[in-house]
């Protein structure tokens, strides 16, 4: 009787000659929650505080930096274009608040009461 075989499990699989090998640890993995961003740049660098603000509490704090070079940081804003039109494509238009502020509504203002 033929069995089909089976590709084995030690033989060295072809690669990409352009591939990068990336490494997510678990710590990275787990992620940060963000739900505001600042940024600022100089000719050289462009950078992204990613904060976690709170509502009622009075401090905000940056949960991640990061630093790029204006040519990635356009690269990242073409991405980031790229995989909002097709989030919209399978998911419906993401609605904003018309004259929303600079910062994520409610927070900063009274806080609530139970």
């Amino acid at each position: 009787m033929n069995q089909p075989t089976q590709p084995d499990a030690e033989a060295p699989q072809p690669q990409d000659p352009n591939a990068i090998n990336i490494e997510l640890s678990e710590d990275i993995a787990e992620g940060e929650y963000a739900n505001l961003a600042m940024i600022a740049h100089s000719s050289s660098e462009f950078v992204i505080d990613f904060i976690r603000l709170m509502p009622g509490l009075p401090k905000a704090k940056v949960k991640s930096r990061i630093i790029l070079t204006p040519e990635h940081a356009k690269r990242l804003v073409a991405a980031l274009t790229e995989n909002i039109e097709r989030y919209e494509q399978a998911n419906g238009t993401i609605k904003q608040q018309p004259d929303s502020p600079m910062y994520p509504m409610g927070f900063g203002g009274k806080i609530g009461e139970a």
